[in-house]
């Protein structure tokens, strides 16, 4: 079985909303279920577990009565740090491959996922990445120097790992040294291996990525 895990996240401040990003409207519905339903069209025999801030089950438990959404999913309370969300989120998992996504990236694409499922059984941790199109510069108080672009990437959800060796991973104490469920692993003395995502794939946490989005949608609704 597969299994996914969604965090969520607090308040959109940046987005001057007063509510969770994860449910502020996207084209029409929450964030939040653009990005369930990607995992649905995936597999839809799929363990969902959403990991939300204690507050908010309520608020989302609405919601899905308001949109009448009914894709089957299990709701777990976070804690403090996403470490700790994405532990209490490990302890309902059944799966033998488990994979963390962000709730606020709901234009993944079907065949990011499809790989990171299908690569991860042979990799046993993968996670998906893209290229830098900027330049880059590292900083040094007043000074600063240039990088070379073609030794980074950019990493992406859904982190996809074999489900015990993530689960011994986060049996280690939380350490501010962790950004991602990959560096959790890593720490763990496990390889991980990247596979290509894709551009679209974005964190929506401002109000223009809500208008790139909104515009990646209808582009897609209307190719499909």
């Amino acid at each position: 079985m597969n299994t996914i895990i969604i965090t969520a996240g607090g308040i959109g401040k940046r987005m001057g909303a007063a509510i969770p990003k994860q449910f502020i409207l996207l084209n029409g519905k929450p964030i939040l279920m653009w990005t369930i339903r990607k995992f649905y069209e995936f597999d839809t025999a799929i363990e969902i577990i959403l990991v939300l801030p204690e507050a908010e089950v309520e608020n989302w438990q609405q919601l899905c009565t308001d949109y009448n959404f009914s894709i089957q999913h299990q709701v777990v309370v976070g804690g403090k740090e996403r470490f700790d969300s994405v532990k209490n989120g490990l302890k309902n998992a059944t799966g033998s491959w488990i994979g963390v996504h962000d709730a606020v990236r709901p234009l993944v694409d079907l065949t990011v996922i499809k790989n990171c499922y299908s690569q991860v059984e042979k990799l046993k941790a993968v996670i998906p990445v893209v290229q830098l199109k900027d330049s880059i510069r590292t900083i040094d108080g007043d000074f600063s120097t240039a990088e070379d672009r073609s030794g980074f990437r950019l990493v992406q959800t859904p982190q996809v790992f074999e489900s015990t060796l993530l689960k011994a991973a986060y049996q280690q104490s939380f350490s501010t040294l962790f950004t991602d469920d990959a560096s959790v692993v890593e720490s763990n003395k496990v390889n991980v291996h990247l596979i290509d995502g894709n551009e679209e794939n974005i964190k929506i946490t401002t109000k223009n990525d809500l208008l790139i989005a909104s515009a990646l949608l209808n582009q897609s609704t209307v190719n499909s």
